[in-house]
């Protein structure tokens, strides 16, 4: 069956053209800008080492700017244009942004203080209230033009916390300066409560140089050449920070008795009334409650309180930073799906913490083609440029081979045939112009996302590597019928080759059901914890939607649900994976399959054991069994009869060290549940 594919409906997104006005300041700045009135400072948009855009900062006078900024991301990213005035003390009393946000959603932020009152217009609506003369605004969508305000209000203030406008700090926790092996000197500013992890910045004088986060980084192009010696720096000092915190919060354990509390067993049922023993790594015994029964050791009371293994997220993408959010989540080992070279040296020090961070547990090394569109974390040219990374990844220690949407069709067998002469599994997006069918008779694993299984019954012309891999099961996905010969004999297919779905459905969800100005329903639960900055995050919305498609996406997105329950109801193994944020995304992803119809039982299995099982660690991890590594969490309430419990983690014990929840999260400006 194939499902039938309507015309397309032609919108056209009419986004007017605004003139950016601005509100001329008599007196003059206390900074001087590298650039004179009428001249423009340019940076480059760099983006998986590549150059993916630009940013343009142009001076008018009179603290007055406009900026234009964009890049790509194979048919994503962002086009904005930004006008602002700032007063002598950096505070922004004027600012318009207008644009489109990385998914192409058209926006506009207005902000102006006037007479003592602020009058706004945003995702979140709009509104005029009094303001006080020293409150931050900072956008929700933007330029990076707010960070380099943000760092001249820091270096004047002589680091004073910052007020932001509608609730919220920012802290200055250090400044430095730094000379670059050319002889010049930059000062580098540590900001806090922008984002869950410090922002850094770097200045040169009242200009930015660079602001790195993560694979995006801003540039000047005068410092084009420095921008690895300025990220290595950079990442030097995101270490010592996360060294310190692994020094402060983490606790080593001897000898601890988790007394009273209800242990849940690898069959899926719970045990009520025991007492655990954990002696360093290791579980030690497990007994019937006996309070007199403490030798010496650390008491811990369970009473109320669920004791579940480690929860494995089958689906990330890890970085240095993202570790603790992780353990804070009761997460305690994963699988990297791509990452560079280096991930080794990163699972080391998530292993010694040095860095408070998961088990890495599987390593994946991505492939991709050639292309604009493929994705830039390895694509190779040539069958043979393939061949030989994953020569390269076996060499390296990787256990599986991630193939994503640039491959060509004709390189996916040897390129199979050579990962499973290493014995290395095979997994990935479906290539372009391929069916998921095929892929599988080819020899996939396993397959990322649940798009891609949708993908199969639609047509063999998709271009998986642009938005049409979302769009078009958003579109049509509804109208899949699951009584079906072909899509009944696709589901005999992965039974019979044994293939693993990996569905991350909560990136769809977010995708297909959030609307602008309103909280995502992937993240409701939890937005109201997260710093401010991180919270506008979540009330941007999904894809852009008319009357008519609205309702399509949530009843393509309730298909999604349904496939994922019938699949499991049959027997093809899942795994709960994120692809996002870390920890929280993963409890959004159990939560899901409860929706589908899945059982808490079941989905808790799938979370421990039966990941633990896929990813060939139940020798040691996945279960509370005596003599296996005591990777546990202890849950305040009963995840079995009510899931989302699984949100509730008070404590994490995870290769003989024991975290709390709490602390880790205050440490990144979250707020704990309780």
């Amino acid at each position: 069956m194939i499902i039938k594919i309507t015309i397309q409906r032609c919108m056209t997104l009419l986004l007017l053209s605004i003139l950016l006005s601005c509100t001329k300041i008599t007196s003059d700045a206390k900074v001087n800008d590298v650039t004179s009135a009428g001249k423009s400072i340019n940076y480059q948009v760099v983006f998986r080492e590549s150059i993916a855009g630009s940013y343009v900062k142009n001076v008018l006078g009179n603290n007055t700017y406009t900026y234009t900024y964009g890049f790509t991301d194979r048919g994503r990213g962002p086009k904005i244009q930004e006008a602002i005035t700032v007063n002598d003390e950096h505070y922004i009393t004027r600012q318009r942004v207008t644009g489109v946000n990385y998914l192409k959603l058209p926006f506009e932020d207005y902000f102006e203080i006037k007479d003592g009152k602020a009058t706004y217009a945003n995702t979140l609506g709009m509104g005029k209230t009094p303001v006080e003369s020293d409150e931050f605004y900072f956008r929700f969508n933007g330029s990076p033009a707010v960070y380099e305000i943000l760092g001249n209000l820091f270096l004047s203030n002589q680091g004073k916390s910052v007020k932001v406008f509608g609730g919220g700090e920012f802290s200055l926790v250090d400044k430095k300066l730094v000379t670059l092996e050319s002889g010049q000197a930059l000062t580098l500013l540590t900001i806090r409560g922008v984002d869950m992890n410090p922002v850094y910045l770097w200045m040169q004088g009242s200009s930015m140089v660079a602001r790195i986060a993560g694979n995006r980084h801003i540039i000047r192009e005068d410092f084009a050449n420095s921008r690895l010696a300025i990220k290595a720096l950079q990442d030097k000092e995101e270490e010592q920070y996360l060294f310190s915190l692994a020094k402060n919060l983490s606790n080593k354990i001897e000898k601890i008795k988790i007394e009273n509390v209800s242990v849940f067993l690898p069959n899926g049922s719970l045990s009520p009334h025991q007492d655990v023993f954990i002696v360093n790594d290791k579980i030690t015994a497990i007994k019937e409650t006996d309070k007199s029964d403490n030798n010496d050791m650390e008491v811990i009371d369970g009473t109320g309180k669920t004791l579940l293994p480690g929860l494995f997220d089958m689906h990330t993408h890890n970085t240095k930073a993202r570790g603790l959010l992780h353990i804070a989540a009761g997460v305690t080992s994963v699988r990297d799906l791509a990452n560079n070279k280096q991930l080794k040296n990163l699972g080391r020090q998530f292993d010694e913490n040095q860095i408070i961070g998961p088990r890495i547990v599987v390593y994946a090394g991505i492939i991709d083609g050639p292309g604009v569109l493929a994705n830039k974390r390895n694509s190779v040219s040539t069958l043979e440029q393939a061949l030989a990374e994953i020569d390269d990844y076996h060499a390296l220690g990787y256990e599986q081979i991630k193939l994503y949407s640039a491959i060509k069709t004709d390189w996916v067998a040897p390129l199979i045939n050579r990962a499973k002469e290493y014995g290395m599994r095979v997994s990935g997006h479906i290539p372009a112009f391929m069916s998921t069918q095929k892929a599988v008779e080819l020899g996939y694993n396993e397959i990322q996302h649940i798009n891609m299984v949708f993908l199969n019954f639609l047509s063999k012309s998709i271009d998986t590597r642009t938005p049409l891999r979302h769009t078009m099961p958003a579109l049509h996905g509804y109208q899949l019928d699951l009584n079906d010969k072909q899509y009944t004999d696709f589901v005999k297919l992965l039974i019979e080759k044994n293939v693993v779905i990996d569905p991350t459905v909560a990136l769809f969800e977010n995708m297909l059901t959030s609307e602008k100005g309103l909280p995502s329903p992937t993240y409701e639960d939890i937005v109201y914890r997260l710093p401010i900055v991180n919270q506008r995050t979540y009330f941007t919305g999904g894809f852009p939607t008319t009357e008519v498609t609205a309702p399509l996406y949530r009843k393509s997105f309730q298909k999604m649900l349904d496939v994922i329950h019938d699949l499991h109801q049959k027997g093809v193994s899942l795994v709960a994976g994120t692809d996002g944020l870390p920890g929280f995304l993963l409890h959004r992803e159990l939560e899901l399959y409860g929706k589908s119809g899945i059982s808490n039982k079941d989905i808790l299995k799938m979370a421990t054991i039966d990941a633990a099982e896929i990813s060939q660690q139940a020798d040691h991890l996945g279960s509370i069994e005596v003599g296996k590594d005591a990777d546990v969490i202890l849950i305040d309430g009963n995840p079995l009869k009510n899931l989302s419990d699984i949100r509730k983690v008070e404590l994490t014990f995870k290769g003989g060290y024991l975290y709390e929840a709490k602390a880790l999260y205050n440490a990144v400006g979250i707020k704990h549940f309780k």
